[in-house]
This record gives C-alpha cells, structure tokens and sequence, in this order.
C-alpha cells in the first residue's frame, strides 16, 4: 500500500519534488517547501530545508524518502530548519548550511562550493540579504534537465520577500539579487509558493519593487521628518497591508533606515 504521503508529494522536474509542509500561514504562504533532489537513476535524494519542530512532516519525509543523501538549509530560519537536528537523529544523515551553528555532522558550506550527490550538481551560492546565513543552490548536471535554482526565503513564489533587520541587510540583499538575476532563464524552486519560470525575471521585478519601496521610504520620511520611526513610516508606506504584518514590514523598513542613512 502507497503510503498518503505520497499524495502529497509533487514532482516538479524530473530531479525536483515538493513536499509541502503543512504550516501555511501570512509568512509561510502554503507552507514550507520541502524539496527533494535526485538524478531519474539515484535511489538516495537530498532534502533541502526540511521544515520546523512537526513529527507528523517528518514521518511523512522519511516514508517518501527512506534513503537520503544530505540535507542542505537555506537559511536558519526555524519554518525550514527547526526539524534538521531531528532528522539528523533519526536518518543519521548530515545537515549542511552557510551558518556552522545549524550544521550536524558535517562542515559549513561556502560560496561558490560545488559537489555532487545523488546524481544532481549542487553548486552553492551566498546569498545573504533576507537573514545574513541566506544561501541558494544551482542544480545541474543531469542530461536533457534544464538547470534551477532553489532560493529559500530570498526569491518566493508569490509576493516579496522580507529583510530581516538587523541580521538581515538591505545592501546584501540588493547584491543578491544581482547574483541571482545573472544566472537568466532558470527555474526558481522557492522556499514557499510556486516554482517561477526564470530566475533573471523575477529577480529583475523584485530589484524594481526594493528601489519603489526605497523611494516610498524617502517621501515618508521628507513628509515625517528624519527622526520617524520604522513603525510610523509603515503606517504610511504599508497602509494597504494587513496590520497583522506590519511586524514583518518594520524589519524591512528599519533595513532601508539604515541603508539610507548610511548613504550606501
């Protein structure tokens, strides 16, 4: 008998599947992506980003995924990270992120590292801005399959994304985003919502939506005055948005406060 997680589970290209957690939320959109990686002859998958503290998403993991490889994080958030260290326990399988402190049995990863497992070419890029420990990974290597990119929380699959001050950096982001729009036409898998088409288009519209917002933040503040606060700009900036997210937009404020005051 199938086990019901694999009702779940939907295969994106023929390396890529999504198991999605079942934490949907303002945040989350649908819940997080769990995404599976293997090459069509690899009985091993790699597990990135496999969710917070839920037995029951963990359980549906190992039925889907009995045989893994490596577990890669995009970042630490605990939405994509919080389950690693169980994981670990349980598959015996090392867990590998930018952040040493989210990493079990096995070292950090760098930028510009490339390794290859279960059949699939991992190449990790840095690319910090949303949280500073914020990486992506570039999937190649598999004959006649395109090549995609899985961009955690820093690129989304519906919406934009938010720079968590003060760890994350509006600066970097920008960077990132450069990095990520250079790479064209590939597949985005995001950390949440739906695959995008190429990479180079919906980094272009997010570089555009950071400069709209930053030209929103300077007329607030020429109408406030230089001292306003985060919050007193988002009651202007974000009047269109849910109050039960203004949270989220302070942080994303107070990153282009100090990206402006810092005349970058």
């Amino acid at each position: 008998m199938t086990h019901p997680a694999y009702e779940t589970l939907r295969r994106v290209s023929p390396i890529a599947s999504v198991l999605l957690q079942d934490n949907a939320g303002p945040m989350t959109l649908d819940g997080t992506n769990t995404w599976l990686l293997r090459a069509p002859d690899s009985s091993s998958v790699v597990v990135v980003d496999p969710g917070q503290t839920d037995d029951a998403h963990l359980d549906n993991l190992l039925a889907v995924a009995p045989e893994i490889s490596l577990v890669l994080l995009t970042h630490g958030h605990h939405d994509h990270s919080e389950s690693a260290a169980a994981l670990h326990e349980r598959a015996g399988v090392a867990v590998r992120a930018i952040d040493p402190a989210h990493c079990h049995g096995a070292g950090a990863l760098e930028h510009g590292q490339t390794f290859e497992v279960s059949g699939v070419r991992v190449s990790v890029l840095a690319t910090p801005g949303h949280t500073a420990d914020s990486a992506s990974f570039v999937l190649d290597g598999v004959p006649d399959v395109g090549a995609a990119v899985l961009t955690g929380d820093t690129i989304l699959g519906r919406g934009t994304t938010v720079v968590a001050h003060p760890d994350g950096q509006l600066g970097a982001y920008l960077e990132s985003l450069q990095l990520l729009r250079g790479l064209g036409a590939i597949t985005v898998l995001p950390g949440h919502g739906p695959e995008l088409p190429a990479a180079e288009q919906v980094a272009g519209f997010y570089l555009a939506h950071r400069q709209e917002r930053l030209n929103q933040v300077r007329t607030a503040l020429a109408s406030l005055g230089p001292t306003a606060t985060a919050r007193q700009i988002v009651e202007v900036v974000y009047a269109d948005v849910d109050e039960s997210v203004w949270w989220a937009a302070d942080l994303s404020v107070e990153a282009q406060l100090k990206y402006l005051r810092d005349g970058v």
